[in-house]
């Protein structure tokens, strides 16, 4: 794979990380509501249930951050690295 395409896929992860990270936000959001709900409710399964969804999700979006942010950092470095502004360019100039 050369360094653009490498980079390229890169990007398109951290991306799809972030994405990831958006979503696992609107689920606690979410359960964080139900939960809030439920203190009317009192349903006892959900009082149960929900809490320890809600930590496994908060979890998961701790492990998530935590890639993303060492990934985009990789990204960065492999772009600094390999100048692949330059190499885009090139590539354009040499398509003409």
């Amino acid at each position: 794979m050369d360094k653009i395409r490498k980079y390229e896929l890169m990007h398109k992860i951290v991306n799809e990380l972030e994405d990831l990270k958006n979503s696992q936000q609107a689920f606690i959001q979410k359960l964080g509501k139900i939960e809030v709900d439920n203190i009317d409710l009192g349903d006892k399964r959900l009082e149960k249930e929900l809490p320890d969804m809600h930590q496994r999700v908060a979890d998961n979006l701790d492990t998530i951050a935590s890639i993303l942010e060492d990934f985009t950092s990789q990204a960065d470095n492999y772009n600094s690295t390999n100048n692949i502004d330059a190499l885009k360019e090139q590539e354009a100039l040499d398509k003409l």
